[in-house]
């Protein structure tokens, strides 16, 4: 068991395979954030990096197809990392997932595939 409550970001497909489509982008996202309840469950905290980074677009008039995309979206996670614990990435071709993972494993975070894999706090640590 772990005392400490890990921050975990939440790797997978957003942009990738969309060719652009906000709908599409957003079923990505809904299924990102299907894995933030598990992970919380588990004792830990859940973090997307598009929950930052779409804000920080939004505040420039841009979006997540827009040109300036690239250079908040990759940045964003990459800065996050700085503050995580760990990486759980989802399966899914991912340019950016497959990014977070490299930088992860550099920084010598655990990186996990599943929910399942993740260490379970007890009730008494969660308290």
């Amino acid at each position: 068991m772990t005392a400490k409550p890990l921050l975990i970001l939440i790797a997978g497909p957003y942009r990738s395979g969309t060719d652009g489509d906000p709908q599409a982008m957003a079923a990505n996202l809904t299924r990102l954030e299907s894995a933030a309840w598990p992970i919380f469950a588990a004792g830990h905290l859940p973090v997307i990096g598009e929950w930052i980074a779409l804000p920080v677009l939004r505040s420039a008039d841009a979006g997540p197809t827009d040109p300036l995309a690239d250079q908040v979206l990759y940045p964003t996670a990459d800065r996050l990392l700085a503050h995580c614990d760990a990486v759980l990435c989802l399966p899914g071709e991912s340019a950016g997932a497959d990014q977070d993972v490299a930088t992860a494993r550099r920084r010598g975070l655990p990186v996990y595939h599943d929910v399942t894999e993740l260490p379970r706090r007890t009730p008494q640590e969660t308290a």
